[in-house]
């Protein structure tokens, strides 16, 4: 028997929730949107200064960011058990265990790099020690009993696992990336401006109060492209800031641009504009001046 449809049914009030809540947020941007203020319009205020001509704004992501290798895996994995799952004669030959095998180990990879600070000598060193670890397992002739511990490692998940193994950790960056709206360092020739808000909750700090270092060298890290930008404080009793940016090669150019600048703002001259001049009053007429008398010649004196 179909239930009677009701304004008041259980399904009408979770839309009047829903409706409720796309309301709320609709008025609170409306109300806030004019003192909201995020790295897009810090970004174009800079853009726009005719003083500043090199400036740099980074916000630091969420270490999960370096995990994209694994969640990229998962969606390609969860296609794949999907495909599998379908019972296409095709799609039969996937084994789950060694897609599962592969994705775990470019997680544990994910896993070292951002756990570990691993630089170039250390991985060198790693992969000698690991040479001779085979080396010395083959001479006792133990290899493959070694190897094949790794075999049991191998476990298989569902296409739904792996999705929504790649959806929490795309919101897991998603919101960093948000947070990094509001929270973010403006460096300017000048100045430095520490935003911890969603209003003008910042902080200017002058250029001779901080000093700057980029760190790139975690080597792993780096082929991702990302590295740290760390800010420390004259003031001892500040934390500094260490922020992970990525495409850190070309912020660390910028922010040697920046440091290497000292911007000095030009008053405008104005134009002063033309004065209405009055004309001048007519100057008095001179007088003439009197003509002297002519001198008279003596006579000359007569001859007879």
């Amino acid at each position: 028997m179909e239930e009677k449809w009701s304004w008041a049914s259980n399904q009408m009030l979770a839309i009047y929730i829903a409706i409720g809540l796309i309301l709320a947020g609709v008025v609170a941007w409306l109300i806030v949107r004019r003192t909201v203020r995020t790295r897009r319009g810090m970004e174009r205020q800079l853009r726009e200064d005719p003083d500043i001509n090199d400036w740099l704004v980074i916000f630091g992501w969420t270490p999960k960011v370096l995990y994209v290798p694994t969640i990229a895996t998962a969606v390609l994995a969860s296609l794949l058990m999907f495909m599998q799952e379908s019972g296409w004669k095709i799609f039969a030959g996937i084994n789950p265990k060694t897609v599962g095998g592969i994705w775990f180990a470019i997680f544990f990879i994910n896993f070292v790099i951002e756990e570990y600070h691993i630089s170039i000598k250390v991985l060198i060193i790693s992969f000698v020690s690991a040479g001779f670890l085979l080396l010395w397992l083959h001479l006792l002739g133990w290899v493959g009993g070694f190897l094949g511990l790794f075999r049991s490692l191998a476990f298989s998940i569902s296409g739904t696992g792996y999705l929504l193994i790649a959806i929490f950790g795309l919101l897991t960056i998603g919101i960093s990336w948000l947070q990094g709206l509001f929270v973010y360092v403006a460096i300017t020739p000048n100045s430095l401006n520490v935003q911890e808000g969603v209003t003008e909750a910042g902080e200017q700090i002058g250029r001779e109060d901080y000093n700057s270092k980029v760190d790139t060298g975690d080597f792993l890290e780096r082929l991702l492209g990302f590295g740290r930008i760390s800010i420390t404080f004259k003031e001892k009793s500040r934390l500094p800031l260490t922020l992970l940016v990525w495409r850190v090669q070309r912020k660390a150019d910028m922010l040697e641009k920046v440091r290497a600048k000292f911007a000095i703002d030009y008053p405008q001259q104005r134009v002063a504009a033309p004065e209405a001049k009055l004309p001048s009053a007519p100057e008095p007429p001179v007088p003439p001046t009197p003509l002297a008398p002519a001198a008279e010649d003596p006579a000359e004196p007569t001859q007879g």
